[in-house]
């Protein structure tokens, strides 16, 4: 079994090492902030047992005070900090010289180009993209990220291990930035935007149409088979109709911006595009993790 390091004990960097945690390995997280550390173990342990799963495999986790001691002997470097360009490349140059010249350094980030992270790093050939979808631990999904110096046997190594711990791993042979999945989703948001914003519907209306159409289809029909589905032919007469009426903006929306100047920031403020009350976003949530847990413990049924 690898050794896995990471960096950062909040949401992201807790949900991988128990996925990690989980498949057996031995993981050591460190973060600056001293009560993330004093919890991982335990919030570990509580989303196993939510789960149905071993509780004890939380004790394959260790807290680490400091960051050489998370790193300096593992074989997979994950870094799951805040997205912070800067911050991001001053953590990737010390992790070049603290850990072993051969561990393979990953970043979670959800659309910085993987490029200029690491472009200061000498070894630039063990270093990636690894996007992983919160929560971490219910989500399939690891994007894999290569770029032009990653070394091709070595991404695939990250591949492989991914699978062997439960994860759906995608390879990325393109730098982009926001990889595959996030290109995907926000181009649906942009469009769900654009319709609020020009008077079409209203948010609930749009979120209630996705919900209730092709959302239902999406787990187990992508857009690509969709299309091959109902005919090339089809799919492109749709669009010569379609897509010269569909938002192609390219910033993002002016909606959007006078929301956030307005301080509607979404359920954080209790107002975005919807309000919400505190007993809404608690029912939300709950919903979204219990759809999740069913569609793991389905995944993880057809495995045995």
């Amino acid at each position: 079994m690898e050794k896995i390091g990471i960096v950062g004990a909040g949401l992201m960097g807790q949900g991988i090492a128990q996925v990690f945690a989980l498949a057996g390995h031995q993981v050591t997280v460190f973060d600056v902030n001293h009560d993330a550390l004093a919890s991982l173990v335990t919030r570990t342990e509580h989303n196993l047992l939510e789960l149905a799963l071993d509780s004890a495999c939380a004790a394959n986790i260790t807290p680490a005070a400091e960051l050489g001691e998370a790193v300096n002997d593992a074989d997979i470097v994950f870094e799951a900090g805040p997205e912070d360009l800067s911050w991001k490349q001053t953590l990737f140059a010390q992790l070049e010289s603290l850990a072993p010249a051969n561990a393979i350094l990953a970043s979670n980030t959800s659309a910085i180009p993987i490029t200029r992270i690491v472009e200061r790093l000498e070894s630039g050939h063990r270093a990636m993209g690894t996007h992983w979808w919160n929560p971490p631990f219910l989500v399939p999904l690891v994007e894999v990220i290569k770029t032009p110096d990653t070394d091709h046997a070595i991404a695939r190594r990250m591949f492989d291990l991914l699978t062997r711990a439960g994860k759906t791993p995608a390879m990325v042979e393109k730098d982009i930035p926001g990889f595959i999945g996030n290109r995907l989703q926000h181009a649906l948001w942009r469009e769900a935007i654009a319709l609020v914003a020009n008077g079409v519907c209203d948010a609930e209306t749009v979120d209630t149409v996705v919900k209730a159409s092709f959302g239902r289809r999406l787990p187990v029909l992508g857009p690509l088979e969709n299309a091959d589905l109902v005919g090339t032919d089809l799919t492109l007469a749709i669009h010569q109709v379609l897509l010269p009426a569909i938002d192609c903006q390219p910033v993002p929306s002016p909606y959007l911006d006078a929301l956030v100047k307005s301080g509607r920031l979404g359920m954080k403020t209790g107002h975005g595009f919807r309000r919400w009350t505190a007993e809404q976003q608690a029912e939300l949530r709950s919903s979204i993790f219990q759809h999740l847990k069913a569609m793991d413990a389905a995944d993880r049924c057809e495995e045995k």
